[in-house]
């Protein structure tokens, strides 16, 4: 599984008449696949005309011999009224481990990318006119680092037992990772856990680019989309929890001194998601904010609120065990800032030698644990 949620914004991409192939990559294969499709934001119904999936072969080619017709209760068209969601019926394809998906979606009634994930770090591309679902290759005439209506992938594999969801903001989904690369510290879990003798495992990204935890900047909070983001996943057994930074340093969005939010109040949403994670028998683990010394706009007393919400990290034992990012990526001699090695040159977002020491830090020890 690799979910994407909406972030709500129209990308005002218009697809009618056209074919896109979106890209993702899995993290365990498998011998059966499924897709997600969501018109949560959308104002109007949805209608994907045909859909395929096959392997890729880079950029906008597939591999013909691994293509596959995608149906929805047995129908090649299918309609997806506004807010709502739909799964596709499964259909058996070889997926070989973190192997590249093409899902190609054809719209030829009027559509407009209004449900999306906005930073995609992954190229897509949008064809000329026609279906061209089942082309082996096409020419892209747009290309766009966007995922639209694609929320999620799910790759059915016996061995695998269990799912770890990472769950946070542009620091899981990627910010300034080296494009179509697949370098996010989840990918540097998942290879890592592949590679290992550990018991099987997959992972899943539900990184949201601006999001927060306890106010709706940009697509629905933390405390919002929990449920639907980690606790709905199909198999999830751990989470891994990276955001705050973002209320830190930002508020809720206003110019108000009053909407500030506070140390206190950021730990007490994360007090909630680990109570809502063990009452669903899930092991949740917690992530220390990164360094965020340099960015624009930071004062002393977000700063401070930071340092107090990392205290409370790792000595208050709420969450089942802390995984240091703080630590991994700060400068030893202005422990404020990032590593100069691993800032991507804003002073907020790693680059991809930030992120391979974070997935690399993470003991997989961690994902043997159970729920007693």
């Amino acid at each position: 599984p690799y979910p994407y949620a909406g972030a709500g914004n129209d990308s005002g991409l218009v697809l009618t008449g056209r074919t896109l192939r979106q890209i993702v990559r899995v993290s365990a294969g498998g011998s059966r696949v499924r897709i997600r499709v969501s018109n949560e934001y959308g104002l109007r119904p949805l209608v994907i005309t045909s859909a395929r999936v096959a392997l890729s072969k880079g950029r906008t080619a597939v591999d013909s011999a691994r293509s596959r017709r995608i149906t929805f209760g047995g129908q090649p068209t299918v309609t997806i009224r506004a807010g709502a969601n739909m799964v596709s019926d499964p259909v058996s394809l070889t997926i070989p481990d973190n192997a590249d998906l093409a899902v190609s979606f054809f719209f030829a009634d009027s559509t407009r990318g209004t449900t999306l994930h906005f930073a995609a770090h992954q190229r897509n591309y949008r064809s000329a006119v026609g279906d061209l679902t089942a082309a082996a290759d096409f020419a892209a005439d747009t290309i766009t680092e966007r995922w639209h209506f694609l929320s999620g992938v799910d790759v059915v594999n016996p061995r695998v037992t269990g799912v770890i969801v990472a769950f946070g903001n542009s620091i899981t989904d990627g910010t300034a990772a080296t494009t179509d690369a697949n370098t996010r510290w989840p990918n540097v879990l998942a290879t890592r856990l592949l590679a290992s003798r550990e018991p099987r495992k997959t992972v899943v990204n539900a990184g949201i680019g601006g999001n927060q935890v306890t106010s709706p900047l940009r697509g629905p909070s933390a405390l919002q989309r929990f449920d639907r983001d980690v606790l709905m996943q199909p198999g999830v057994s751990h989470v891994i929890v990276l955001e705050g930074v973002n209320d830190i340093s930002r508020g809720t969005g206003t110019r108000d001194a009053r909407d500030e939010i506070s140390a206190q109040e950021l730990i007490a949403a994360h007090t909630q998601l680990v109570q809502r994670a063990h009452e669903r028998g899930v092991l949740i683990y917690g992530g220390t904010l990164t360094p965020i010394g340099g960015m624009g706009g930071l004062t002393p007393e977000r700063i401070a609120k930071r340092d107090a919400f990392n205290a409370w990290m790792r000595t208050s034992s709420v969450y089942d065990a802390v995984i240091d990012f703080d630590r991994i990526t700060r400068d030893p001699s202005d422990t404020t800032r990032f590593l100069p090695a691993y800032d991507s040159g804003d002073h907020l977002h790693p680059n991809d030698a930030g992120y391979k020491a974070m997935g690399d830090a993470i003991s997989l020890a961690l994902f043997r644990r159970r729920v007693r």
